[in-house]
């Protein structure tokens, strides 16, 4: 049986990858485009990941992050509870991917140096419910990326038309899409 450890870290990994490349080669504009109503944008998700990392990894386990100067502080949310859901005027781009690339691996060292079953305190967490283990924080920030993921994966798909898991595999089918969405259009028509 392969180690569980690894196995979660993989997948990990993978999934912020998945992320970062959903922002490759578009312009700062479309990065920063809200494209819901609820204003859901490509480098906010990655600013979202990086505060959840670092809140999750470092955080919970009393472990340094990187950079806190550039995370969102608490009293921050105070004022605006999405403050983390958006890269203000000062970020940059490169450098809000920076800093994600900076708190995963901080990460990577709080996931390697301790065991699964390493405890934790998750404080802004009920106090019923904040003690944890580390295996319960990745299996928790793997759920919420994951989900971001395919945010990302709609909100890329409405700026340019690029879909799929990865830029040399994407794991969609060569299809008549016009045809497909007709078809579905159809269905939801009752026709």
């Amino acid at each position: 049986m392969s180690d569980l450890k690894a196995v979660l870290h993989r997948y990990l990994q993978a999934s912020r990858e998945a992320l970062l490349w959903k922002l490759e080669g578009l312009d700062e504009r479309d990065l920063r485009l809200p494209r819901t109503p609820t204003g859901t944008n490509l480098l906010g998700l990655v600013k979202h990941m990086a505060n959840v990392e670092a809140g999750y990894f470092c955080a919970t386990f009393g472990r340094a992050c990187p950079a806190p100067e550039e995370l969102v502080p608490d009293a921050a949310f105070d004022d605006d509870p999405q403050a983390d859901f958006y890269a203000t005027a000062e970020e940059d781009p490169a450098g809000v991917i920076d800093l994600y690339r900076r708190v995963w691996s901080a990460a990577d060292a709080t996931i390697e140096e301790l065991p699964l079953d390493a405890p934790g305190r998750v404080p802004w967490w009920p106090p019923e419910r904040a003690d944890v283990t580390l295996g319960q924080v990745i299996v928790h920030v793997l759920s919420d990326l994951t989900r971001h993921c395919g945010h990302a994966d709609i909100l890329r798909e409405q700026a340019d038309g690029a879909v799929g898991l990865r830029t040399e595999a994407t794991n969609i089918p060569d299809t008549d899409w016009a045809a497909y969405v007709a078809k579905l259009e159809a269905l939801a028509d009752g026709s």
